[in-house]
């Protein structure tokens, strides 16, 4: 009787720990539905990524059914090791799909896999992050949405709203490489128009002040692109640039709304929904992820009313104030 009760243990245990794995082929419920298990890992705590990893459940819920996905939701908190051991903590658990919201995670997830389908979101450029062959065409279990906005234009867009300018400053965290890749965009066009520009990078939060404060006393205007670190610092930045009069256009609404001026900014709820409906036809078979190219999202043009009207600049026609 106990030899027998010990093997019933046993398989009961092993039973149990298959359902919890969910594998490359999604469980069944008790109903014989289909059920997906999803890791999601989060870079850090913004409210940029709240919003995409949001609109990627909400829109992924929508498509298989509530009954029929389960989310594994962990935050990082803007640490790469705790990326690697949530990323590896999902491969351990047999996730049907791992969501990445940002590179660093995204980065993490494709190296502890190379097997389960990985969807990233808020992520300028996957062929710079080094996790697909190409942009068109991935060649790997990885592929996503950009949210790349369009660089040029806000350069333009800050050469209108300060024509006087003379040197741009672009600030931006170096470690973050896709934040290095809208800088060069950023360069590029600025050598088009003949205006001087300087590269003031931080190497982490703790710089953001200090690099902050050079760039205003040596520029008339700063270009910060889509960054997370400098995402988590826009009240050190405003509270440098605007008592110096010094204008600021982001590359995306969350970061304009705490330290800019205007912004040609894409909606991350979107990135995070088209996410979904990427991540949707991968389980269902409907899609081959080496195959599907990287995603792009349009951009809005939106402003701070409340930084316009400090530093006496008025908003261009057209441009959406950003609320709150």
């Amino acid at each position: 009787m106990k030899k027998w009760m010990k093997m019933t243990a046993t398989m009961m245990a092993a039973a149990m720990a298959l359902t919890a794995c969910g594998g490359n082929d999604a469980a069944d419920d008790s109903a014989g539905n289909k059920v997906y298990h999803i890791g999601i890992i989060q870079q850090m705590e913004h409210g940029s990524l709240d919003q995409a990893t949001k609109g990627f459940e909400d829109k992924l819920t929508e498509l298989l059914g509530e009954d029929n996905v389960e989310f594994d939701y962990q935050n990082a908190q803007g640490e790469q090791a705790n990326c690697t051991t949530i990323s590896t903590k999902f491969v351990s658990d047999g996730c049907d799909l791992i969501m990445a919201n940002a590179t660093t995670a995204l980065q993490a997830a494709a190296a502890a896999t190379g097997d389960i389908p990985i969807v990233g979101t808020s992520v300028t450029d996957y062929k710079t992050a080094g996790v697909v062959d190409s942009n068109e065409k991935p060649g790997r279990n990885v592929t996503g949405v950009s949210d790349l906005a369009p660089v040029d234009q806000q350069i333009q867009l800050l050469m209108k709203l300060v024509p006087d300018t003379k040197k741009v400053g672009i600030v931006y965290c170096s470690a973050e490489p896709n934040s290095a890749y809208q800088a060069k965009l950023a360069e590029a066009e600025l050598d088009k128009e003949g205006i001087a520009w300087a590269e003031f990078t931080a190497a982490d939060s703790n710089e953001v002040q200090s690099v902050v404060t050079k760039a205003v006393g040596e520029c008339d205007a700063l270009y910060i692109p889509t960054d997370n670190t400098i995402a988590n610092n826009t009240e050190i930045v405003k509270n440098v640039a605007v008592p110096a009069g010094i204008p600021v256009v982001t590359g995306e609404e969350g970061m304009c709304s705490g330290c800019g001026l205007a912004t040609l900014s894409i909606s991350y709820y979107d990135l995070g929904v088209t996410t979904g409906k990427m991540a949707a036809k991968i389980l269902t078979g409907e899609a081959d992820i080496s195959t599907m190219p990287i995603e792009y999202t349009d951009a809005t043009p939106k402003y701070n009313p409340t930084i316009c009207e400090e530093l006496g600049i008025q908003p261009l026609d057209g441009y959406e104030a950003i609320e709150g």
